[in-house]
């Protein structure tokens, strides 16, 4: 295969990639979007072992290394796709984002020790600078990924606590370890020898540091944002894996992944009422989690019977979801009380905040699972102005993108976040297994509202006795 050829096919599977992306931006033609992702990746693997072949380097060793990393590799990847709930898809992203990172590591670590494997060594027998700046970026940012998305991993598992870890000056530490790593940067790209190894082992070891330093000062309640920006992080490694393996497909791949991952949490930041750049320099969040304060006054609790009956009798129902209901596994029951109440001559419409769940989409996910159709899920720039005409807000577990102090009181650490305004219903229906404080840690005065009527039961079971009342 000519190089130029190669090159053509590359172009082809980007392409491809731009396509894939586009294509899951819409529900309806997310299928479509994961084939061309699949049929560009096929593509890029193919160009690549063609390349290796046509250079000789394609010897019993090499395939067979290949075919036992594709074995290993596919093979558990298989078993974890079988097995991993909806509910722990947040944590099975962050796991991926540190294997992309880990392979930037490794792939910079062994340009290092075989440079001429990689055909990156100059006239003079060293490594080219350029090239030792390709392996230095890949290979810090690599790290952080890894060690950052590990950290979330640990928190989103509940492995670790999902309270903001504040270390004493963290902002100093983080800002005189990323001074560091730049200038290991710069010196590793002029240095020959010993030297030049010292700065580049060096330079991985504080990049691991940083992205444990930059991920645990940050609280639970934001790791959507903190997903969606190691997603990011993962893109520009393989991009800087691309250059240092001089392959094009990679390049572009994480050049998209990397800049799709950066516009996302600016979005996500922006339906936070965040700064984008917190996000990137790290103790996002941490400021500005509170402890729940006490009961705010008393709750009208209901019962299932009282749902049914009020929610039959309405015109319009909006249902809000949020973790609670992923926790609960209660979607499939939810679409079938939704087609209970369509079946009365209810208008029902379900309202997603952007960033509802633990990771972007979350929420839109667990709907299209249980085939919840697409026509009747809107965003929340798109839905909120209905609350007003609407009888009936059912909140199934979205507790922080749903309180009021994000509008009315100044002194709440959400102050500011944009949120669904279910209050503005006739009715608010919350299900929600106790009167606790959401993941944020913030006390929803929502609960004490005159029109909202509080039903205290796992939303699962609490939706099926709805069913059965109805």
């Amino acid at each position: 295969m000519s190089a130029n050829l190669a090159a053509l096919l590359y172009l082809v599977a980007g392409v491809l990639f731009i396509l894939t992306l586009r294509g899951l931006s819409n529900p309806e033609t997310s299928r479509q979007g994961n084939l061309f992702g699949m049929v560009g990746m096929a593509l890029a693997v193919g160009v690549t072992l063609f390349l290796l072949g046509g250079r000789g380097a394609l010897g019993f060793g090499t395939i067979s290394l290949i075919v036992m990393g594709v074995v290993i590799g596919g093979g558990v990847g298989a078993v974890i796709a079988q097995r991993i709930a909806m509910t722990a898809m947040p944590q099975l992203v962050a796991a991926f984002h540190s294997l992309v990172g880990m392979a930037a590591v490794l792939v910079a670590a062994a340009a290092y020790l075989a440079p001429a494997a990689f055909g990156i060594l100059g006239a003079d027998g060293a490594i080219h600078g350029l090239s030792r700046v390709e392996m230095s970026l890949g290979a810090a940012i690599g790290a952080i990924t890894f060690s950052g998305s590990v950290i979330a991993f640990l928190k989103l598992n509940g492995n670790m606590s999902g309270a903001p870890i504040l270390l004493p000056q963290r902002h100093l530490i983080n800002l005189g370890v990323g001074g560091a790593i730049i200038l290991l940067i710069v010196l590793f790209s002029i240095a020959h020898g010993v030297a030049g190894g010292f700065f580049f082992w060096t330079l991985v070891l504080l990049s691991f540091a940083i992205g444990f330093l930059l991920i645990i000062p940050i609280g639970g309640a934001d790791m959507p944002v903190v997903v969606s920006m190691l997603n990011s992080y993962s893109g520009w490694a393989a991009a800087a894996l691309g250059f240092t393996l001089e392959n094009t497909a990679l390049i572009i791949t994480g050049a998209l992944v990397g800049s799709s991952g950066a516009i996302l949490s600016y979005i996500m930041c922006k339906g936070m009422n965040r700064s984008f750049i917190s996000v990137i320099l790290g103790g996002f969040g941490g400021e500005t989690t509170a402890a729940a304060e006490g009961p705010q006054g008393t709750v009208k609790r209901g019962s299932a019977e009282d749902a049914a009956f009020v929610m039959k009798n309405a015109s319009k129902v909006i249902i809000v979801p949020g973790y609670g209901m992923a926790v609960a596994q209660a979607q499939h029951a939810l679409k079938e009380m939704a087609d209970m109440l369509k079946r009365e001559g209810v208008d029902v419409k379900y309202a997603i905040h952007p960033v509802a769940g633990r990771m972007p989409g979350h929420m839109n996910v667990l709907l299209a699972e249980a085939q919840v159709p697409y026509d009747e899920v809107f965003e929340l720039e798109d839905i909120n102005s209905e609350f007003s005409t609407a009888d009936v807000a059912f909140v199934i577990g979205a507790n922080d993108v749903t309180n009021p102090a994000a509008e009315d009181d100044p002194s709440s650490p959400i102050y500011g976040m944009p949120v669904l305004k279910v209050w503005n219903s006739g009715t608010v229906m919350f299900v929600k297994r106790s009167l606790g404080s959401g993941y944020a840690g913030v006390e929803n005065p929502l609960f004490f509202r005159d029109n909202t009527m509080m039903l205290l039961m796992d939303a699962k079971k609490m939706v099926e006795e709805i069913v059965k009342a109805m």
